[in-house]
């Protein structure tokens, strides 16, 4: 088996390599989860959706199903998702945990917008009803797509310079958001990301068990 890096912070060294990835590698060691976060939004929102809708039309799915959707609340339109969202919250917090909860969704809601990532199940089960001998993947393999997604506009937005934290009230609002915003029914809400200007956020220290648990390599 082949040795294993001491570290991941130091730019990818070995025979013959070129770093081209290494700024994209750096990417993804500086994505964090930042807390709180501001309405003060560093880029436009043009760009914002512009790098959303790149990410959407070229993460891969399987067989090129391409079941993910996004929904971009900003504004009055992001508060008014956070607002509802407490609404049905305290419908069902004990009261003596309230205020925490209160606390944290009024964080949420002090950001900049709200990226709301779904599966569409029509294209799903459609790709069930096609490729009958995978069917009990396609559900898998749309969560992977999903994740690749939330995690490339994760990524690319705090690499624009904002702040962002990844949050999942589904199944809880799924209702409302397609009564508020018009979405198919067929649209499954999988998670919440939640962006802003970063102010005085800060992220917590990024801890690893160690590499030699998880990474294994054969034959190099």
């Amino acid at each position: 088996m082949g040795s294993i890096p001491a570290t991941t912070t130091a730019p990818i060294a070995g025979s013959g390599t070129s770093g081209k990835a290494d700024p994209f590698l750096s990417l993804i060691e500086a994505r964090r989860s930042f807390y709180p976060l501001n309405k003060t939004l560093p880029i436009t929102t043009d760009r914002i959706q512009a790098i959303i809708s790149t990410a959407l039309q070229h993460v891969p799915s399987s067989f090129n199903s391409q079941s993910n959707r996004t929904v971009v609340l900003f504004g009055a339109e992001h508060d008014k998702f956070w607002d509802f969202t407490s609404d049905i919250l305290k419908a069902i917090v004990p009261a003596d945990a309230w205020a925490a909860t209160e606390g944290k969704i009024a964080m949420f809601k002090g950001a900049g917008g709200t990226a709301l990532f779904f599966e569409d199940q029509a294209v799903v089960e459609g790709m069930q009803e096609k490729f009958a001998l995978y069917a009990d993947r396609f559900p898998v393999w749309a969560g992977h797509s999903s994740g690749m997604l939330q995690f490339a506009v994760w990524t690319a937005l705090e690499a624009e310079g904002l702040g962002a934290n990844l949050q999942h009230y589904s199944p809880l609002v799924d209702a409302k958001v397609v009564e508020e915003w018009k979405v198919p029914a067929t649209w499954k809400l999988t998670a919440q990301l939640v962006f802003g200007g970063r102010g005085d956020a800060q992220a917590g220290e990024k801890t690893f068990t160690p590499l030699e648990d998880k990474f294994k390599v054969f034959g190099a």
